[in-house]
Parts: C-alpha cells; structure tokens; sequence
C-alpha cells in the first residue's frame, strides 16, 4: 500500500552494513520469516481442522466440505483487503514501522487465543490475525525499499533475500503445526505457530535501532507530495489505469486457481491421497504438502528467472502481461495431475503422493512467472496521485481471487473432483491464450512504461518526477 518513499540521510543505507547491506534487512527478514511460519503454518491447519470430525482421537468442528471451503474463501480473501486499511493507517496516520509493530502485536494475540478450545477463541483468533495480517503484510515490505537510496542497485537483491525468508518460513511453518497438530493435536499446532510470530515480534522490537529513519511517518503535508498530487491524470496514465485494471482480471484467475492449495488439494490430500510411506512405516500429515510450493520457490526461483532474463536477451517477447498469461497456463496445466489423480481415486480408492507433488511444481513454476512481475507492474504503471490505491486494488483483486478459489472448491462437492480440476485446465489455458492474443494493444497502452523508465514518459507529457521511489 505505502508505494512512495522519498529518501531521507538517516535512512538504513547510511547505517551498519552486514554482509554488503544494511543490518535492518536481516532484521525484516527474520521478522518477515517468523510471520509467514506462524501464517502459513495456521493456512495449513485451517480446512484441515474445520473438516475433520467431531469425534475421534484428534477431534474438529466437522463442517462439511462445502462449508470448509466457503470458510477457507472468504478468510484468506479478508486478509488480503485488510491490507487496504493496513496501507492506509500508515500512509495517514502511523508510519510504516508503527503499523508493523501494532500488527505484529495483534498477530500474537489472535495465535495466542486461537490455541484456546472453543469457539469463541477460534473465531476471535481468526479476526485478530486478519487484522494482523493486514498491518503487517502490507507495509515491511516498503521498509525493506526504504533501507536503500533511491538508484541503489542493491535494492533488488535486498528483495531477493526477503523473498526467501518468506519460503523459508512458509516451508518450516507447514511441516511443524503439521507434526504437532498430528502429534499432540490441532490447537497445539495452532499455538506453534502462534510461538513462531511472537519469536518475529521480539526480533522486530530489539531491531528498531537498525531502522532508524525507515518506515517513519513522512506526514501529507511536504510540497513533493503536494506537486504530485494536486494535477489531473494524462492520457498516458489514464491508459495505463486501464491497462493495470484489466491486468487484475489477470491477477483474480490466478489466484482463484492456485489458492485450491490450501483448501480442495489440502482436503484431497487428507481424504484422498495415499500418504503412507511404508518403507520407514511413516505416514506423511497431510499439512505437510502445503510446504512443496515454498521448497520449489526456494530451489527454481534462480534459475526461472535466469530463463527469462536470457529470453529477453534473445529479444523475445519477455512483457509483464505475457509472463503472467504465461503463468496462469503452466498452473493450470498442474490441474491435470490433480485430474490425474482423481481418475486413479476412483479406480483404486486411493491416489499416489507423486500427483500432488507434480501438481504444486508446475503451480510453483506458474506463480514464479506470474506472481512476482504483477507486483512490479503495478508499480511502473500507476500514477503517483494513485499509487496507494492501486497497491490496495492489487491486494484486493488477490483477495477476491481467494475467494473464488473457495467457491470452487465448495462447487467440486456437487460437480466433482475430476470435472472442476480439468474444467480448471481448460479455463486457465484458453484465459492465458487470450490474453496473449491480445497483448499487442494491451502493451500499447502502457506507453513504453516496461521499456525504459517511467520518469521519462512522464517528462514527454510535460511532467517532471522529482527524486520519488517506488516500491
């Protein structure tokens, strides 16, 4: 949300350096990695513990699964919108580093209260990590910008290295609240991950002395902002606002396939999947697949984007909207394992683990291509009056593709599995096709803005940007 930094002498970069950039980095990245253990950790419990039985040595709500799923939808859809409001709390009021610190706040509380057995708790925990999520999510990553002056090119590889403290903590978050929810029961792997985001919170607390001057609260008062905001759009940035509004549409497809993860594939995984490793006589916790897409981001996130920087090079066409139509064809082509193993569900009452691994690789692979460059679009595209808006539409076209992901999921109970994964395929592939045959006019309308930068097609229009990043 908070898109506009403007640099300032006490930022991060003049501060203690480790390792070739400022200490604050490693400080956001272990708080960024706590945060996603204890988020991504709870994700893989959720449906799980909703669906599972009343009755039982590890008992649940026992919701059916269409129930589970329309849950599951509209929770991580919150999420993401609480974003907005997050953004905007610090924009206004707080600053970024505030709004993190009261985020985090609010995350241990809704983790402590959703260890709690009883309903209460449970749906009191879910609102405060919504609200959590959304302070927190959407405002450490422009600290991380705010560490490096305006044309640092560290900046990119600072991103990198907090990129992967998220996979890294989504991976470890997954496979322990799986181990002690089967171990020792739900609300103890929901306590687990409630451990991990104190452990961040406490990191982020002793830290605050390597991020002096990062995240602060700027006011809306200096003229900077002023100039910028006060002129009406150009015809340059009115089409870009339409291009960026019908990249959403993009964004929203995605996400409402790929989000089957953490909902139909987790049940499916649970009920469906043959887990049994008999070999080590080990049964794999289903929770634990919720992990494979954070192991493949951290082992082909190089090399994806070593491909397409030589595809570029070969002067092939290498555009944002054509990576994620891109994207959004190779996940969906992961829909046909799940299809895969449906078709073995019902000839054998039971389908190998190797259909889901193989399904989470080409999803890992589709979101490697799709998911990062939406982001970066975004930003080249949208006018500086808008950025915040933007971000937050961003956020909440993501959300309502969360959303639909539990839609479907609760369709499957009455269409069928094998239907909703290959009409999935089918979907996705002819989206992305479409969008490719498009992507001549689409990228006229963006005005060069991916070929050089956008101060310069500013300053055609008769504008001129002062020393403004944005993240």
């Amino acid at each position: 949300m908070s898109s506009i930094t403007i640099d300032h002498p006490d930022h991060g970069a003049n501060g203690k350096q480790l390792w070739g950039h400022p200490i604050g980095l490693y400080y956001l990245f272990f708080v960024e990695l706590w945060e996603r253990f204890s988020y991504y950790g709870m994700r893989a419990l959720l449906t799980l513990y909703l669906a599972a039985p009343l009755l039982g040595d590890n008992p649940g709500l026992g919701w059916d699964d269409a129930r589970t799923y329309s849950f599951y939808g509209t929770y991580t859809m919150l999420v993401y919108l609480a974003s907005i409001p997050g953004g905007l709390l610090a924009d206004k009021f707080l600053g970024q580093k505030k709004t993190v610190l009261l985020g985090g706040i609010l995350l241990c509380i809704g983790h402590t209260v959703l260890a709690i057995e009883a309903m209460w708790a449970f749906y009191t925990g879910i609102v405060f990590i919504i609200l959590g999520v959304g302070g927190l999510k959407s405002n450490i990553s422009t600290m991380v910008g705010g560490l490096y002056k305006a044309g640092d090119d560290r900046r990119d590889k600072g991103f990198y290295i907090f990129y992967i403290g998220i996979n890294v903590g989504a991976f470890l978050g997954s496979i322990a609240t799986g181990w002690a929810a089967v171990q020792y029961g739900w609300h103890y792997g929901f306590g687990l991950a409630g451990i991990g985001m104190l452990v961040g919170q406490i990191m982020f607390m002793y830290g605050q002395k390597h991020l002096k001057g990062v995240g602060e609260y700027e006011g809306a008062s200096d003229s900077v902002n002023k100039e910028l905001m006060n002129r009406p759009l150009t015809k340059v940035e009115k089409d870009r606002m339409l291009v960026m509004f019908l990249s959403f549409l993009i964004i929203i497809v995605f996400w409402g396939a790929f989000e089957q993860a953490g909902g139909l594939m987790n049940l499916y995984a649970q009920n469906k999947t043959d887990r049994y490793l008999g070999f080590i006589d080990f049964t794999v916790p289903a929770a634990w697949f919720q992990s494979v897409n954070a192991f493949f981001i951290m082992t082909l996130a190089t090399g994806i984007g070593s491909f397409w920087y030589w595809w570029k090079k070969q002067g092939k066409e290498s555009s944002s909207l054509f990576k994620m139509a891109v994207g959004v064809i190779i996940m969906g082509v992961g829909f046909l394992f799940m299809s895969g193993a449906s078709m073995q569900y019902q000839e054998t009452g039971s389908s190998a683990m190797y259909w889901l691994v193989l399904a989470y690789l080409l999803h890992t692979v589709g979101e490697l291509c799709a998911s990062p460059v939406a982001l970066s679009f975004i930003t080249k595209l949208a006018p500086v009056k808008y950025a915040s808006f933007m971000m937050g539409a961003y956020f909440a076209a993501t959300g309502i593709g969360n959303k639909l992901a539990g839609a479907l999921g609760a369709w499957s109970t009455t269409l069928g599995e094998f239907e909703l994964f290959t009409g999935i395929f089918v979907f996705c592939t002819i989206f992305g096709l479409l969008v490719i045959a498009i992507l001549k006019p689409l990228k006229r309308l963006t005005h060069g803005a991916e070929d050089g930068s956008p101060e310069v097609a500013m300053e055609d229009e008769g504008y001129s940007r002062p020393d403004v990043v944005k993240e």
